[in-house]
């Protein structure tokens, strides 16, 4: 089914790159979602009307919902396919990320609702009839939202869309939900225990709360600039590591504007003695790469490093060695040493995860205390001048990196 949609809709399917290929597909998606929640609140609503079950119709207000949802998540797709104006040189891509929360608000909002008409009937509950009928839709229902949550999560996936692959996270939530009030409803009828519709609205409600919580925090990480994917961050690192004369990478921070425009900037490090014009040929090639291969507009500092001293080598290589020892998410940068006659000032920058420089705990100013200390011990007459920096990508990278340690 869903690829006969996509031959019979998309044109030029193949090149999800394209902007009006990739809105093809959310209109798709948007609409056939509309279409099929729509009428399964049809069915569900009639059906929990004609047996006075409250599961059932909260369950059928969970699809309309969904089709409003759907609708709003039309509308920001359109918005963000805007170009880019005199006002909004980025584009109007950010428009999605702002659907999808108003998406993930309007399900808190049903949510409540829910809740208290189920609370209600928990406390004041009336007998229910259920019959074939009643089951009969709630299985076609939990078989269309499979094929639904499946149908998102493939276009959400081709045209990198967060906004779909919430909604496919959201159809394989009803299908379970759905389930539930399946086997309520059946329960009830078997054990003539009337609060148990009732029950099960309150589940199906507080399902509904928690899925919404969950979709307004994803949706409001990229509006308040989450930290950027592990994955991607490590992917430009090694790309980058590859090009000539390339001695190191730091300061790599992405700015989302929305899906398909995301611009990024980080600093390079290449040999001071290099030829400069080669260096400079050597930058425009990786931003050129990585436009083509990622989608991303970079922007590249040049840090000239110098490799031909012997004593600032071995510095160094002295506090990349401690510095890793004391905090394993600390890395060193643009060393350069300043003699003088009494001392000699050591200046680099130091980045370590955010909640270093912001946590009680003070861990950045004690790394950078114990760096000092440890200069200070191998060459007494040297002074350090650190500057503690964030760096955007770290705690991103370790919590990847913990969660693979415990799998």
């Amino acid at each position: 089914m869903s690829h006969w949609l996509i031959r019979i809709f998309i044109k030029d399917a193949e090149n999800t790159g394209d902007a009006r290929v990739r809105n093809a597909y959310a209109n798709l998606a948007c609409v056939t979602g509309i279409l099929c929640n729509v009428l399964l609140f049809a069915g569900k609503f009639a059906v929990g009307t004609l047996f006075g079950s409250v599961a059932i119709a909260a369950d059928a207000m969970n699809n309309l919902s969904d089709a409003s949802s759907n609708i709003v998540s039309l509308v920001g797709f359109r918005l963000g396919a805007r170009p880019a104006d005199e006002k909004h040189p980025f584009g109007h891509a950010r428009y999605e990320y702002l659907a999808g929360l108003v998406v993930s608000v309007m399900i808190l909002v049903i949510g409540i609702e829910l809740l208290k008409e189920s609370v209600t009937k928990v406390l004041h509950p009336t007998p229910v009839a259920f019959g074939w009928l009643s089951a009969a839709v709630l299985v076609a229902s939990i078989l269309i939202k499979l094929w639904m949550s499946l149908f998102n999560k493939k276009i959400g996936t081709l045209i990198d869309s967060e906004t779909l692959l919430a909604t496919a996270a959201d159809a394989r939530n009803d299908v379970i939900s759905t389930a539930a009030v399946l086997v309520a409803s059946l329960a009830a009828v078997a054990t003539s225990f009337t609060r148990l519709d009732g029950l099960a609205g309150v589940a199906v409600a507080a399902f509904i709360l928690y899925s919404g919580v969950g979709l307004v925090r994803d949706t409001l990480d990229p509006i308040l600039g989450a930290a950027p994917d592990p994955e991607l961050i490590e992917r430009i690192e090694r790309k980058v590591m590859t090009y000539p004369n390339v001695l190191g990478i730091h300061d790599l921070m992405l700015h989302d504007y929305g899906p398909g425009n995301r611009l990024v900037s980080f600093h390079v490090e290449m040999p001071a003695g290099a030829d400069v014009l080669q260096s400079h040929d050597t930058i425009d090639t990786i931003e050129k790469d990585l436009l083509r291969e990622e989608g991303l507009i970079a922007t590249i500092h040049y840090d000239p490093v110098v490799t031909d001293d012997a004593h600032v080598n071995e510095l160094r290589s002295f506090l990349t060695e401690t510095a890793a020892r004391l905090e394993p998410d600390a890395a060193v940068h643009d060393l350069r040493i300043v003699p003088g006659t009494s001392h000699t000032n050591v200046v680099f920058d130091c980045a370590v995860p955010p909640d270093y420089l912001t946590g009680k705990n003070q861990r950045a100013g004690r790394l950078a205390n114990a760096l000092r200390e440890a200069v200070r011990e191998k060459w007494p007459d040297h002074f350090c001048v650190i500057r503690m920096e964030s760096n955007y990508g770290a705690a991103k990278l370790k919590e990847a990196s913990d969660l693979q340690t415990r799998g």
